[in-house]
């Protein structure tokens, strides 16, 4: 087919260009047009495959197996672009296209700082292997190739499968391609470390390579940031990061690379850290890689709600020649240079700047390796960590890191800091001490979380001085300070909402307030919509003030599965979280009543009686009560020795009481009545009441419902989306500076050019490309 042969074409295209542009490097200067015209042809097959499955898409063409698992007729047209990226062909196809969209600008920069040959020899071996894998795991395969058993050759379903209901919704937009774009960003510093230790550019490479790693800090940070907001807010978890393995598989690659932008910039001022910075740029990467393989391999399937399943015996051994060889590339270079990698500054002392953020740097690599460690237990045992695991061991990382945030800045560059030291932080250690006796006065009396607080409020304090003075500079030189304010902030949020939150979970009959973690709350009824979705009203009264919450559980035809969406309040001091548990109803008056869980049959009066489904058509409903109410039905299956029959009971509910209407069985012996629903979402089962009585008895007659819900208030929360939020943007006021700086270079070079010289003839010149 087009497609598939478009793939193989940009795969070919993506191997000339890396034998062209390594033969470049090596001398043959001739093969450079080759090199740029393959890279071309590799793009505009990436291009063209991803606006065909983009077409595909939109079309309904569900004679391809990955539209149809994924899309369906029903899904809105901002959700039905979101399956381009929702399985795991897709989303390679997607990486593969944001990788290549941050070539074409690698290329353009590699070849203004005259190390094209090199760097675009690498990252074009990184785009075979994408391209290796897409082939791999294609998007293109016709649904009779993928399901042979199951779907005749040339027939095409009516529609798709669907999108997983948890799926649906609008930050599946936006944070699975930023986290995509990181992953693809994270291939440049790679790229540019291995062309540094192969042209033996050991100090000239950092500056090239900075602005791209903070780029990709800052998308691979931002996409954790909105994969925790979408939990928090929509997924009804409870909270914003549970230690997912798949999570931790994005969060260590992050972590490396905080610590190398830190050491980078050591080295860039005194010249240590030389073999740490080329071993961190190839591990970062690594990691990346590593990433995808434990979160498609299936390996994690049974220990992570993200995790995709097994992709097959190619693609998951393509993942580990592709581990291999990035490793084999990278170290075995680091290992050929490992004795000209020495460092030409003269050794320094403990209490300078260089040290502290080493040792910052450290810590750093200690929190990545713990989480590696817990992730990837999975890998060589059949269990897996708890999150207090995590917890318990990042902690006295965290405070050491709160520690170096605020004595970093108070030491000297190369100089060793005496006495001065505490002169300058006493300012900072008193209000820390301060602030965290305030908590212990408060009621914190842990004895770690008070030397976390104290730490992250003694970091908060010296950065905010040191911002300060710079701010009275340039704005443009408070990216660190607003990185650092933003980490000991999430520090602080993180105890706060997390370690002291409290939780109660409360049944709330319709109608009848309730007095929960110091709020009155009263549930005053539901409403369906979009088919079987329920939005239950509940009421939040405080110190006079009201304001509705409405959260939403419902049945996912999907997966046959309960779902549910939970609601909060936010403010300055707090939120107040609400999660539904449970919804039922009760019967009463004369006859009985069963409860039916979807799928168990119940014996009654010598029949065997299952609840099937719910039934959401509106068939059938005339005469039923009016008002404000609204329909409901549930399929029953009844057999009775080889007799069998199917019975849709109905009700209407209106002013949170159903009104069944009575049906009765096909021989007359039993009249029936659907009084209400239970959908429990501890147990993850849905279930009616089922009244029976006598053909012209009185029928059974249901009771008010109940709403159960698990309520949480979780202090300061706000201040965790507000830390991210300052971290992020520190480091893209980094990136803006470090950019700045990395032009001027190629700048004075066109300039210099122009003037038929290749050095820099004034005094400024010089210092503009000495600092970038």
């Amino acid at each position: 087919m087009v497609a598939t042969g478009i793939v193989w074409m940009a795969f070919l295209a993506s191997i000339v260009a890396t034998y062209a542009y390594f033969q470049t490097a090596t001398g043959k200067k001739r093969l450079t047009t080759l090199a740029r015209r393959s890279f071309l042809a590799m793009a505009t097959g990436v291009l063209a495959a991803s606006v065909l499955l983009m077409v595909y898409i939109i079309r309904h063409q569900f004679e391809y197996a990955y539209v149809w698992s994924y899309s369906s007729l029903e899904l809105p047209s901002h959700l039905l672009v979101t399956t381009f990226w929702a399985g795991q062909e897709g989303s390679f196809m997607f990486w593969t296209l944001c990788s290549m969209l941050i070539g074409f600008a690698l290329l353009n920069y590699s070849r203004n700082m005259r190390i094209e040959s090199e760097t675009m020899a690498v990252y074009s071996l990184l785009q075979s292997f994408l391209l290796l894998l897409l082939i791999a795991k294609s998007p293109f395969k016709y649904i009779w190739e993928e399901f042979p058993d199951q779907v005749a050759a040339g027939a095409i379903p009516a529609d798709g499968k669907g999108l997983n209901p948890l799926l649906q919704n609008f930050w599946m937009i936006i944070h699975p391609p930023v986290l995509f774009l990181g992953f693809a960003a994270m291939a440049v510093p790679f790229s540019l470390a291995v062309a540094g230790l192969w042209r033996r550019a050991y100090s000239e490479w950092i500056p090239t390579a900075l602005p791209w790693l903070y780029f990709a800090v800052i998308a691979l940070g931002a996409g954790l940031m909105l994969g925790g907001y979408w939990a928090y807010g929509v997924l009804g978890w409870g909270g914003w990061w549970g230690w997912d393995p798949v999570e931790n598989s994005s969060l260590i690659p992050w972590i490396v690379a905080v610590a190398l932008i830190h050491t980078l910039l050591v080295q860039k001022k005194t010249g240590k850290l030389v073999r740490t910075n080329f071993a961190l740029s190839l591990i970062a990467f690594l990691l990346v890689i590593y990433s995808t393989f434990l979160t498609r391999s299936g390996i994690l399937g049974d220990s992570s709600v993200h995790s995709f399943v097994d992709p097959g015996a190619l693609a998951y051994s393509l993942l580990i020649v592709w581990i291999v060889t990035v490793a084999a590339i990278g170290f075995g270079l680091l290992f050929v240079r490992w004795k000209e990698l020495r460092s030409l500054a003269e050794g320094v002392g403990l209490m300078t700047r260089e040290s502290w953020i080493s040792i910052g740097a450290a810590a750093m690599g200690a929190s990545a390796l713990i989480i590696l460690f817990g992730t990837s237990l999975p890998l060589v045992a059949q269990s897996t960590v708890e999150p207090s695991f995590y917890d318990s061991m990042n902690l006295p990382i965290a405070a050491l890191m709160g520690l170096v945030l605020g004595v970093s800045l108070l030491v000297q560059w190369r100089a060793e800091s005496g006495p001065e030291l505490i002169q300058r932080a006493l300012v900072s250690l008193v209000f820390s001490l301060a602030a965290t006796t305030a908590l212990f006065l408060l009621g914190i009396r842990e004895f770690s979380m008070l030397v976390l607080s104290a730490a992250s409020f003694f970091a908060l304090a010296v950065n905010f001085k040191r911002g300060v003075q710079l701010g009275k500079q340039s704005l443009s030189l408070l990216g660190g300070v607003l990185s650092h304010v933003g980490l000991a902030m999430l520090f602080l949020a993180v105890i706060a909402s997390g370690r002291y939150g409290t939780k109660k979970t409360q049944g709330l009959p319709l109608n009848q307030p309730k007095d929960l973690l110091g709020y009155s709350v009263t549930y005053t009824g539901f409403r369906q919509f979009e088919g079987n979705k329920h939005e239950f009203a509940i009421k939040v009264e405080q110190g006079g003030s009201s304001f509705f919450l409405y959260p939403v559980m419902y049945e996912a035809s999907y997966n046959n599965s309960l779902m549910r969406e939970p609601d909060y309040a936010s403010f300055l001091t707090g939120d107040f979280y609400l999660e539904p548990v449970s919804f039922e109803t009760e019967a009463g008056g004369p006859g009985e009543s069963h409860q039916l869980i979807k799928g168990t049959p119940v014996t009654i009066e010598g029949r065997s009686v299952t609840f099937v489904r719910f039934d959401m058509t509106h068939e059938g409903t005339t005469g039923m009560t009016s008002g404000q109410g609204f329909p409901v039905g549930a399929l029953l299956e009844i057999k009775q020795g080889k007799k069998k029959e199917e019975l849709v009971l109905r009700s209407m509910f209106d002013q949170g009481v159903a009104h069944p209407v009575p049906s009765t069985t096909k021989d007359g012996a039993l009249t029936l009545s659907f009084l209400g629903m239970n959908i429990d979402m501890e147990t993850k089962k849905s279930s009616i009441e089922l009244g029976v009585s006598a053909p012209g008895a009185a029928p059974v007659q249901s009771r008010p419902e109940m709403l159960v819900v698990e309520a949480s208030s979780k202090p300061f929360m706000s201040f965790v989306w507000v830390a991210a939020i300052f971290l992020l943007g520190g480091v893209g006021l980094a990136l803006f500076q470090n950019s700045r700086s990395a032009v001027q270079p190629i700048l004075l070079r066109k300039t210099n050019g122009q003037r038929g010289e290749s050095e820099p003839k004034t005094k400024k010149e010089a210092t503009l490309i000495e600092q970038a």
